[in-house]
């Protein structure tokens, strides 16, 4: 990668961190989309600088003809279009060649749902795994919370304790963005994090006698990030999964959050509340679960009314197993 390309890309990778607290995560694939595209420039002897519309085009054709999936080839143009727009508003460029550029579009999938009595069974078996009473009661805190807030696994896992030091009724999330949300708890949620801080409080009574400092999360662990990673809940939750009887591949983090999402809708919860405890931007992104809501419905139709079943009831009293 040539000198000046590297800037191009630190830079723009900067300015999103400091400007829109753009989360590690993001920022490396924003990094790994932006190097192939300029390992693409550097073959048709390219680059940023002086790539045009045709070019960045013809890379998108690149990325198709390569087998690449819509929703990959839709975020590497927009990492594109956002260097690009970078790149004008600091004087790099004088234009932006991918402004007028669209995306391939996605195809819209419902997400998975969990109907109720399968998180209950999700939760029963959380309260019951570990290896000792600490590990279960920091387990069913973890599900209890998740569920309870349609937390995002990274705002979960990351969660400070100090969040948690305010009205027990609320909990206070930091999102995308750093956007602040005030979320309530259910009361079986509020009995798990209480119980779950006595143990964090000995914790570091244990840490501070050890002249050792304490950890500011609520879930620490004692590998680099300093607290309970996203691939280490991902297991536990298929763990959980396993033992309640629940298919595996039904269940991840964000299908708990769907669940939130979903169930509250189902009881009545307006729109515009899950929204805002869901963080999103945008309403249009919560709209998705009054599709599932609604897909759910007609299945529930499809499956318990009597007259879709076999042997049901036809015109004038009798069964399309009577005889005639």
């Amino acid at each position: 990668m040539q000198t000046a390309t590297f800037h191009w890309i630190s830079n723009f990778l900067e300015a999103q961190a400091a400007e829109l607290g753009a989360a590690t995560n993001t920022q490396l694939a924003y990094g790994r989309d932006l190097k192939d595209f300029d390992a693409y420039l550097a073959q048709h002897d390219r680059n940023f600088a002086n790539a045009t519309r045709g070019d960045v085009e013809d890379y998108l054709v690149y990325c198709d003809a390569k087998g690449l999936a819509k929703s990959t080839r839709a975020r590497r143009l927009s990492a594109i279009k956002q260097l690009y727009r970078f790149a004008f508003e600091e004087g790099l460029r004088e234009d932006n060649p991918a402004i007028q550029i669209a995306g391939p579009g996605q195809d819209k999938r419902l997400p998975k749902i969990l109907s109720e009595e399968e998180v209950d069974r999700l939760l029963d078996a959380a309260r019951a795994s570990g290896r000792n009473q600490t590990d279960q009661l920091r387990n069913i805190c973890l599900m209890e919370l998740l569920y309870a807030t349609g937390m995002r696994v990274s705002e979960l896992v990351s969660l400070p304790i100090a969040a948690t030091r305010g009205d027990p009724r609320l909990l206070l999330i930091l999102g995308k963005g750093g956007k602040e949300r005030m979320v309530p708890l259910s009361p079986p949620a509020r009995a798990a994090l209480a119980e779950w801080l006595v143990v964090r409080d000995r914790q570091d009574e244990d840490n501070r006698v050890k002249r050792k400092p304490a950890s500011r999360f609520l879930f620490p662990s004692g590998g680099k990030s300093g607290h309970l990673t996203r691939h280490r809940f991902y297991l536990l939750i298929k763990e959980f999964a396993v033992a309640a009887g629940v298919e595996p591949s039904k269940v991840t983090p964000h299908t708990l959050r769907h669940a939130f999402a979903t169930h509250l809708l189902a009881n009545g919860a307006d729109l515009r509340a899950i929204q805002t405890m869901l963080g999103h931007a945008d309403v249009a992104t919560t709209e998705i679960y009054t599709h599932v809501l609604e897909e759910r419905l007609s299945e529930l139709v499809l499956e318990r009314h009597p007259l879709a079943k076999e042997g049901t009831r036809k015109p004038g009293g009798k069964t399309s197993s009577d005889g005639q």
